[in-house]
Formats: C-alpha cells, sequence, structure tokens
C-alpha cells in the first residue's frame, strides 16, 4: 500500500519551517548566533561572501519571524543580534546538520 503524505503547503511543518530557515544564509547566520550574541561586522565578517545587503535582509526577516532580537542599548548604529528562545530551539537541527554534513566528507 502506498501512503501519499502530501499536504497542503500551509499545513506541512516542513514547508513553514523553511519559509522561515530556509532562505540562503539563513541557517549559516542561525549557526553563528548560536555561539554567542553578535553586531552586524562580526557576522558579515565570519560569513565570508555575504553581501551587507543580504546580511541586513535576513537579519530582519529572523527578527520579523521571532528567530532574533535586535538589542539597540548601545545605540541605534551598534545593534547586538541574538537569538531568541525560538531562535535557540534549532540547536538540535544544527547539530543533526553539521554531523550529517561531517559523515558525507
Amino acid at each position: 500500500m502506498i501512503m501519499n503524505n502530501k499536504q497542503p503547503l500551509s499545513e506541512c511543518g516542513v514547508s513553514r519551517a523553511l519559509e522561515v530557515i530556509g532562505g540562503k544564509w539563513t541557517l549559516l547566520i542561525i549557526r553563528d548566533l548560536l555561539d554567542a550574541p553578535r553586531r552586524f561586522g562580526e557576522l558579515e565578517h565570519s560569513l565570508e561572501g555575504i553581501s551587507p545587503r543580504t546580511l541586513a535582509l535576513r537579519l530582519k526577516e529572523l527578527e520579523h519571524d521571532g528567530v532574533l532580537t535586535r538589542d539597540c542599548s548601545r545605540g541605534p548604529s551598534h545593534p547586538i543580534y541574538r537569538l531568541t528562545q525560538r531562535g535557540r530551539s534549532l540547536q538540535r537541527i544544527l547539530d543533526q546538520m553539521r554531523g550529517w554534513g561531517e559523515a558525507a566528507r
């Protein structure tokens, strides 16, 4: 018996997750923020090849989706980005991806 697991995309958990974390660079930004809160320049430096425009866009999207917060307590020109609880909940997923990637070498 063949089972059909297809659901409308709006009801599919994988599809909904990819709407938040499926963008290019997004998981790498989250990976870096799992280590510690960072400033824009620190993220830009650690993500070799990302354009400032793309980084700014991804950070805004993640903030909008509740994955990270932007702390401007040191002034609006020096925000610090840190993961929310929702963002930190992605730790296990990234650990699994890291293990899978390392095994695939």
